[in-house]
């Protein structure tokens, strides 16, 4: 009730929206014209006075010039050598130009006129000549103002402008005017007064004819909305809309009445076709609720296959994440035994010398320079020891910190520097026996807090998917790994330049089980590993470009807290 309430206020009636139709129209438009009208009229007025007052200042510099002339003509013939001489010729001079000046007491709007001369010596203007009207008190000088009224100014009821003074193509002066729009603004009061006066008279005729047409075309309209009423009342569709006189309306009532005959006929075969529509509505309800069983009964069977398939998938990704870090034991275990053999290998020789020593010693045959050589050779041994001991110390503690790192998901400061280099180090298995070569651009000393453990499985899995995908076996390629900070993010972009990846599976390369190498050792679950991390365990956003032949690049930004010890490159 409320909603027909408020589509009622804001309804109006056909007369009333023509009569203010026709009257918002014929206002607006004699509004308008008698406003362009006057504003036009005032424009021109306005242009024509300041011309008028342009042509005033034209001959009083006209004048002014003559008198400047006739000055420095007296000044030249007196032989006029000291200043005070000099302006007493043009004080002479000036009031001559004072006299001309009070011929402008016949000009009323003229206000202020003021003659400014130039030292030559100087270049600084003084007053020459002044002419204020009476009963208009002196305006100040223009000094320094003087040389911006060459475009005239309008200021309140006055307009100011000036003239420049030239005498043999040099500046001499300026003639500097204000005068009095009063005139003006009189004849504009005058002129609105009349236009609205003629704009009321307008207004009248067009109210009384409005009403005329209003009258004209609203009581067919009437009739018609009376019998409209009628038939949505009662029902009755054997009633007919008479002739009018107006073509428009009588074409309106002729097609009332054909969609009257044709409800009306309508209405007959709608009794028809109900009894048909139920019948057909009871055997349909029987079909859909057949159809419903069915569906609930594929639909429980098809999330029991979903959530079943995600436990597998889920199972594959950890199982992926273990075979990972298999992998990279059994590099490590490989790549420790090196250094602990070549250690076992000095130990055992320096057992042996010392044996040698010994028995020499208890059979006093010992002599200085076998001592000696034994002393040299058992530091040369001992130095392989600690070397060898010390590099696998190294490689045990790298690999403890990405396997902790990868094992642990809670934040921690880290030193990004290092992160990179433990994890090269762990992968230098894999790497040592390619000829790639690896560029790592980050900021010394770099501390960010974050979640290194997501850093270090994504950095692996990076790394890994180029060395199984990016390179053939004998390709010498190039990764990068650059780190940079933005405000409080980290951007982390990787990059190779390898085979790329083809534009079939470049907009999938994200999606689980999508690999380039299937059945050659690709599971396709690494970039999905990658995936999620970036966006659930970092937080952050990750893009992948690719152009076959061309190598990959991605861009991975994720927030981090900025350690304020930094040293930022």
């Amino acid at each position: 009730m409320k909603a027909v309430a408020n589509t009622s206020s804001k309804t109006t009636s056909i007369r009333t929206a023509l009569f203010i139709g026709v009257m918002t129209i014929c206002s607006l438009t004699i509004i308008v014209s008698m406003l362009t009208s006057t504003l036009q009229d005032i424009k021109q007025q306005r242009a024509a006075l300041i011309n008028e007052l342009q042509s005033y200042a034209n001959i009083i510099a006209f004048n002014a010039r003559a008198s400047f002339a006739d000055a420095n003509k007296t000044i030249l013939a007196t032989a006029a050598g000291y200043t005070d001489e000099r302006n007493n010729i043009y004080n002479d001079y000036a009031h001559i130009e004072e006299n001309r000046l009070r011929s402008f007491e016949a000009v009323p709007m003229l206000h202020n006129i003021h003659i400014y001369r130039m030292r030559q010596s100087t270049g600084e203007l003084v007053l020459y000549s002044i002419y204020n009207a009476r009963g208009i008190g002196p305006y100040p000088a223009q000094l320094e103002n003087v040389a911006a009224y060459t475009e005239p100014q309008q200021t309140d009821n006055y307009i100011e402008l000036s003239q420049e003074i030239r005498l043999n193509d040099q500046l001499a002066g300026y003639v500097f005017i204000r005068a009095s729009q009063q005139e003006l603004q009189n004849y504009i009061q005058n002129r609105v007064l009349v236009d609205v006066l003629i704009v009321v008279c307008a207004l009248i005729v067009v109210y009384v004819l409005s009403r005329k047409l209003e009258q004209r075309f609203t009581n067919p309209i009437h009739k018609l909305m009376h019998l409209v009423q009628r038939v949505a009342k009662d029902k009755d569709y054997h009633l007919r809309a008479e002739q009018n006189s107006i073509e428009e309306f009588n074409v309106f009532g002729k097609a009332l009445n054909t969609m009257l005959d044709k409800i009306e006929r309508q209405l007959i075969r709608q009794q028809q076709t109900e009894a048909e529509m139920r019948e057909l509505s009871q055997i349909l309800e029987q079909k859909v609720s057949d159809r419903t069983d069915a569906l609930k009964s594929s639909n429980q069977e098809l999330l029991n296959t979903l959530a079943t398939l995600h436990q597998y998938q889920n199972q594959i990704v950890e199982t992926e994440k273990m075979a990972s870090l298999g992998q990279m034991v059994a590099g490590v275990a490989h790549e420790v035994n090196t250094p602990i053999g070549l250690g076992v290998t000095a130990s055992t020789l320096l057992q042996d010398k010392l044996a040698e020593i010994d028995h020499a010693y208890h059979a006093k045959k010992l002599t200085s320079s076998q001592l000696e050589r034994f002393l040299n050779e058992s530091k040369e041994n001992l130095a392989i020891i600690y070397r060898n001991l010390e590099r696998a110390a190294s490689l045990i503690s790298s690999f403890k910190q990405v396997a902790v790192d990868q094992s642990n998901d809670s934040q921690r400061s880290v030193n990004m520097t290092q992160l990179i280099n433990e994890v090269l180090l762990s992968l230098r298995p894999n790497l040592k026996k390619t000829r790639h070569q690896i560029t790592v651009e980050c900021p010394t000393g770099l501390v960010i807090e974050s979640k290194p453990g997501a850093i270090n499985q994504i950095l692996i899995n990076l790394i890994m998917n180029s060395l199984i995908h990016a390179f053939d076996a004998n390709d010498q390629g190039e990764i990068g790994i650059s780190v940079k900070i933005s405000g409080n993010r980290c951007q982390l972009c990787y990059s190779d330049n390898g085979s790329g990846v083809p534009e079939a599976i470049k907009k999938r390369i994200f999606d689980p089980f999508v690999t380039t190498k299937r059945g050659e050792g690709g599971s396709g679950l690494g970039l999905h590993l990658v995936y999620n991390l970036v966006t659930q365990a970092l937080n952050g956003k990750i893009s992948f470009d690719s152009t076959l032949g061309a190598g990959v690049k991605v861009l991975i930004d994720f927030p981090v807290i900025i350690h304020s010890n930094n040293n930022k490159k």
